[in-house]
């Protein structure tokens, strides 16, 4: 594929995977929209990447339907639309979890990647490509994932159905494991130090993920053009635990 050519739009591209999206396909040659909530933290998190002068960027709020529609109006026709929009909410154990927690959970990310999907579908060109970023909390069965579980599992049943209902429109994802990004700054410290040396000592590949690994991936599902329903799990083999 000539990058040069192509018009990216990613939602969510203002840090972790968008962000390291954004940088990649700039650096490819591709023009990019870099969508965030926050215009301050775009320029910020845009500042000096390779290829910047093939990235604008917008701040919108993904949970405004009227905002979106507007967006991809004024954007035209784009030949990829990323959706890597996340939320911190819906993890622990079942018995304990917080179901107002879990709900503000599918908020966040399901009903977002969802709106934004619809509303851009028809800029999106007619063989182009949509790739949802879902998690691996979707394959596994790890005890106090079975929120998170609930939220990207739900995306995740949609891929095959959308890649046969939006053809010639490819539609993919993929389903991350523990990548060092944001998202775990949530947690102390501490346990986010102990979590990921236990996850570099149990994974089959040694070590946590990047943001670039995942964006490697995106990359590969919007490049290649035989590839439609598909999840691809960039994981480090947690799903073979």
């Amino acid at each position: 594929m000539e990058w040069q050519n192509q018009k990216v739009v990613v939602l969510g591209g203002s840090s972790g995977i968008g962000l390291a999206t954004v940088s990649r396909l700039a650096a490819a040659g591709a023009n990019v929209v870099a969508v965030g909530r926050d215009q301050g933290k775009l320029d910020k998190a845009l500042a000096g990447i390779e290829g910047r002068g093939q990235v604008a960027s917008e701040a919108l709020d993904c949970n405004d339907r009227a905002a979106l529609d507007r967006f991809f109006a004024r954007v035209g026709t784009i030949d990829h639309l990323v959706l890597t929009l996340s939320g911190g909410e819906g993890g622990g154990r079942f018995d304990e979890l917080d179901l107002t927690a879990l709900r503000r959970g599918f908020e966040a990310k399901l009903w977002p990647q969802l709106e934004a999907a619809q509303a851009g579908l028809p800029a999106i060109r007619r063989d182009g490509s949509l790739t949802f970023v879902t998690a691996i909390s979707a394959r596994i069965a790890n005890p106090g994932t079975a929120g998170l579980g609930a939220i990207n599992g739900a995306l995740e049943s949609m891929i095959g159905t959308l890649a046969r209902e939006l053809a010639p429109r490819r539609v993919n994802a993929v389903s991350p494991g523990v990548i060092d990004t944001a998202w775990w700054d949530k947690f102390p410290a501490s346990v986010k130090t102990e979590l990921f040396r236990q996850q570099a000592e149990t994974l089959p590949v040694g070590r946590v993920g990047h943001a670039e690994d995942v964006a490697h991936a995106l990359q590969f599902l919007m490049e290649n053009t035989f590839m439609t329903g598909a999840v691809i799990e960039c994981d480090g083999g947690l799903r073979l635990l």
